[in-house]
């Protein structure tokens, strides 16, 4: 596979807010972000998105698109799919860093004899994720495959 190349842009606004661009995404919706230091540190700022979010976002996005893929090529048919994520950040050796994350992701199918299956893909999603694979954080995941079997009327 050859070498992809993903921009973004940051600029200051003011106080500790800046605004996140990607020149590949703005020719399409113009979608930004306004970032902020969150408010456990000085002068940090409540209901802005973080540099500490967006980590743990994307490490939870990356094990979402890596799952529909799979899912998709082993025809593993499901309602839906969402994921919970925390990560953990604490002083290591003396530096603060995001030392874990919790994954908690949970796929609602139809049939209980799909469980198992739900339950691979999902485990393979996450060696796969290749955001997963560039960080030192540790991973773990507390899997949820629920049924919710298909009710059909007038039975």
């Amino acid at each position: 596979m050859e070498s992809h190349y993903y921009n973004v842009i940051i600029n200051w606004e003011n106080t500790r807010r800046g605004i996140i661009c990607s020149p590949e995404l703005n020719k399409q919706n113009g979608v930004c972000i306004e970032v902020a230091t969150p408010p456990e540190f000085p002068k940090g700022i409540e209901g802005v998105w973080s540099p500490e979010h967006l980590f743990v976002a994307s490490v939870s996005s990356c094990l979402m698109t890596t799952f529909l893929a799979i899912a998709e090529n082993s025809t593993l048919e499901f309602e839906s799919f969402g994921c919970q994520a925390e990560g953990k950040l604490e002083m290591v050796d003396g530096k603060l860093m995001m030392s874990e994350i919790l994954l908690k992701p949970k796929v609602v199918i139809h049939n209980e004899v799909y469980i198992d299956k739900a339950t691979r893909i999902l485990k393979k999603a996450e060696n796969a994720c290749l955001i997963s694979r560039s960080i030192k954080s540790k991973i773990t995941m507390e899997i949820t495959v629920e049924v919710k079997p298909i009710l059909i009327e007038g039975k």
